[in-house]
Order: C-alpha cells, then structure tokens, then sequence
C-alpha cells in the first residue's frame, strides 16, 4: 500500500524553501568566496562551485522526499510533460520557486550585512552565455531523466550536484540552468548576480534547453512512464509503515516492534 501524495500546500512550502536555500547558498557563498579571496576568480569559482554542488546535493536531500526536490520550473515542467506531476501542480510550483529564490537572495544579503535588495550590474546577455545556458539546463534533464528510467532515481541528489558544480567551469554562463534562480540572483549586486537585461535571454535559453532535452528523452528513452517521471528528482510518494501511514510525526515508539503484554494492559 502507498501512501497518498503530500498534499499541495506542503509540497510548495518545500519547493519555497528548498528554492530559498538553493540562492542563500549560490549568493551566499559567492560573497563569502568573493570577500575571503579577492581578485583571484577563479579561486572564487571554484569556492562557489564547490559549496553550491555540496549545498544542492543536501538541499534535495532536505527537501526532496515531500515535493521531489525540484526548485526549479523547467525540472517542474518536464515532469508534468511526461506525466509525473499535473499541469496544474508544475504551474503552481513556478511562483513557489521563484519566491523561494528571491527571498533566498535577500537573506544571503542581509547574512553579510548588505542590503536586503540590490540590483546586479552584471551583464550575461550574448551569444556564448545562450548556448551555454541551452546546454547546460539539457544535460541537467538528461542527468535526472535517465537516472529515473534506469531505476537509479535515488543517486539523483548526488548526481544533480555533482553536474551542475562540473557544468560551473565547462560552460561560459556558469551553469545557472534554472529560470528561478536566475530571477532570484537578479536581486543581489554580488559575485553570483546577474544584471536584469540579461535575465530574459537567459530565460529564454533555459527553456530552450528544456524542450530539447524533453525531444532527445523521448528519443533515447521512449518506454519511459509517469511512473518513473513520478520518481524526479527524489521519489516522493514510496510505500509507508502502518504506523506512518495516517499522519506525520509518530512518536519513536510507533517505530519499535511491540512488546509482551502484560496482564491487566
């Protein structure tokens, strides 16, 4: 017997949530990087590629088990293409998202004592930086689609991490491959910013890739069900223990077999 699906109003406060620490986590440890080693970039990229790879793979794990763990709107809208999660859910989970990044970016602000909203100068918008965002928010389907279908679902978390920490140093863009996160690094004049003018494009280019690797998963796994869509990124809705099954929080001892009885109870 199955448990029931978490009930909406959960699984967007975990995609809120999960959202808001994915920016703390990408913003925050682009200032930390950028002030504990000034003027070296590309020590500062590998800090903020390291920390955000560790942080993803923690997050999803946080997060994953009541919502799937998508914090993203193009992972969101790919599932409900193949069936795992309903129009009317992936579209619900979009403002969870972007709210989630955005106030993740404030709060990684104010952690370092800058304000609580400012706006990034930093222009991204051109030709490579398009491409790279194509080919970056692909293989970050590719990755979580062909783990679900292989059954593999669980190396997930790990597997997302890893991918988007290598897809740092191997794109121009830096791999944001999320059009959440992107409007959230909108709001913070840091390492990790992006100016608004080149929110659009890179938007447009996330959802580019996001149709193509929708294509290419068909073509190279077309057996592939709402069943194992329903497994992306993190399963969420397994097989529950009696004792789990009507409600959240049992007490410990729900867990333990029971003892003798006792005469009298």
């Amino acid at each position: 017997m199955s448990s029931a699906p978490a009930t909406l109003w959960r699984r967007l406060t975990a995609e809120f949530l999960g959202s808001g620490f994915l920016a703390a986590v990408v913003i925050g440890s682009g200032i930390a990087a950028q002030r504990l080693s000034p003027g070296q970039t590309g020590l500062e990229l590998g800090e903020n590629s390291a920390v955000t790879a560790a942080g993803l793979f923690a997050i999803i794990l946080m997060f994953g088990s009541v919502s799937g763990g998508h914090f993203n709107p193009v992972v969101s809208f790919a599932d409900a293409a193949f069936g795992g999660l309903s129009w009317r859910d992936a579209t619900a989970y979009l403002p969870a998202q972007v709210a989630g990044c955005t106030a993740g970016a404030v709060a990684a602000n104010l952690m370092f004592a800058l304000p609580a909203v400012t706006i990034s100068g930093k222009h991204r918008a051109t030709g490579a930086h398009f491409l790279s965002e194509v080919i970056a928010t692909a293989g970050l389907l590719l990755v979580i689609f062909a783990l679900a279908r292989s059954g593999r679902a669980r190396s997930a978390p790990a597997a997302v991490g890893a991918y988007i920490g290598a897809a740092y140093w191997f794109t121009s863009s830096t791999s944001f491959a999320n059009p959440a996160i992107t409007i959230g690094r909108m709001f913070s004049a840091t390492f990790a910013g992006i100016a608004p003018s080149s929110v659009l494009p890179f938007v447009a280019a996330q959802i580019t890739g996001g149709i193509a690797a929708v294509a290419i998963i068909k073509a190279l796994y077309p057996a592939i069900t709402p069943a194992d869509a329903a497994a992306i990124i993190v399963p969420h809705d397994e097989p529950a223990a009696p004792a789990r099954a009507e409600y959240d929080g049992a007490s410990p001892s729900a867990d333990r077999p029971p003892g003798p009885v006792r005469p009298g109870g």
